[in-house]
């Protein structure tokens, strides 16, 4: 089967909306519906793996095709430039479970000075890493529908609903953690100590 500009936009368009939930799952520090929890991390790891093994197979089956398509470069580009985003937030997710775990180590002896110190650091650095997993996943998502745009222009309908969307993402920063007095009380009890 040939694809045709319009079937690889589609697929385009498919993988973005696939990073876009993905990015929806997030975990939100400050967040008691979305904080970070070890399985659910887990959980968006595997999911973000599975993403880039399609990714994967859509460049192997494109350049391996032996009748390819006059856009199939442009196709098999704009896949492959999603690979290292997906990359990027599955490494920034992996430092996050690292750091789940060290807090959940370190919770028995939480009140001990080093301990303490040990227990902020990791905070901060969860909360870097999934910032760059939200930033990664976001270029995935935005150099995918970009493509898409490029091979097939979407819709009047498409691009007005894509335009409020766009509109509503943009002017809504996603939530900031919460400040507290404990760097641990964005994260489950678990984890946070007693």
């Amino acid at each position: 089967m040939a694809n045709t500009p319009t079937t690889d936009a589609l697929a385009l368009r498919d993988m973005a909306s696939s990073f876009d939930a993905q990015r929806g799952r997030l975990p939100v520090l400050g967040d008691a519906h979305r904080s970070p929890e070890p399985t659910a991390v887990c959980r968006l790891i595997a999911d973000l793996g599975e993403l880039t093994t399609q990714l994967s197979d859509e460049v192997l089956t494109r350049a391996t095709a032996p009748d390819r398509a006059p856009h199939s470069h442009e196709v098999i580009t704009a896949f492959a430039s999603a690979v290292e985003p997906a990359g990027e937030a599955v490494t920034a997710l992996g430092a996050v479970n690292h750091q789940l775990a060290v807090l959940a180590q370190t919770e028995p002896s939480h009140d001990h000075p080093w301990v303490r110190e040990a227990r902020e650091s990791a905070v901060h650095v969860i909360e870097d890493a999934l910032a760059t997993a939200n930033n990664a996943l976001h270029d995935a998502a935005t150099w995918l529908h970009a493509a898409s745009t490029t091979l097939s222009p979407p819709s009047v309908r498409l691009r007005a609903a894509l335009s409020r969307s766009h509109t509503t993402a943009s002017t809504t920063p996603p939530p900031a953690p919460a400040k507290t007095a404990s760097a641990t009380a964005g994260l489950p009890a678990s984890v946070r100590g007693r």
